[in-house]
């Protein structure tokens, strides 16, 4: 486990992010298919415009794809499905909060999953409320 004022490096926080991912429950992971899961600084300023925020330390992460609830098997393929984590405002929010850096990661990821899958607010809770 990092310490809580241990800065990662983005290669070590890939690290902490797939470890996260191996955390989840496994019927939740055998449903990722092809998802793809990036880390990156910061959103770049196109997907900062796109959404409207003025800071990209507003932006912990995003589900860029088609959520499988609203897919179709006519539909063309435009690339994978990719969930993006955000380290600096990750970073920022666990200075901010003093939750651990583990359980920021591990709620990010869900709910950025949880997009991919079309799932509820709730249904997010859920999922991670079981991971360790």
């Amino acid at each position: 486990m990092m310490e809580h004022a241990a800065v990662p490096s983005l290669e070590d926080f890939e690290a902490l992010v797939q470890d996260a991912y191996r955390t989840l429950p496994e019927r939740f992971r055998a449903l990722c298919g092809d998802l793809v899961i990036r880390v990156a600084d910061f959103a770049d300023d196109e997907v900062l415009d796109a959404l409207g925020l003025q800071s990209p330390f507003d932006l912990l992460g995003l589900y860029q794809g088609v959520s499988l609830d609203l897919k179709s098997s006519l539909d063309l393929p435009q690339g994978p499905d990719m969930v993006f984590l955000y380290r600096r405002p990750i970073l920022d929010y666990r200075t901010a909060t003093g939750e651990t850096l583990e359980a920021i990661v591990t709620h990010v990821l869900v709910h950025e999953i949880g997009h991919h899958f079309g799932l509820s607010d709730a249904d997010m809770a859920r999922i991670e409320s079981e991971a360790p």
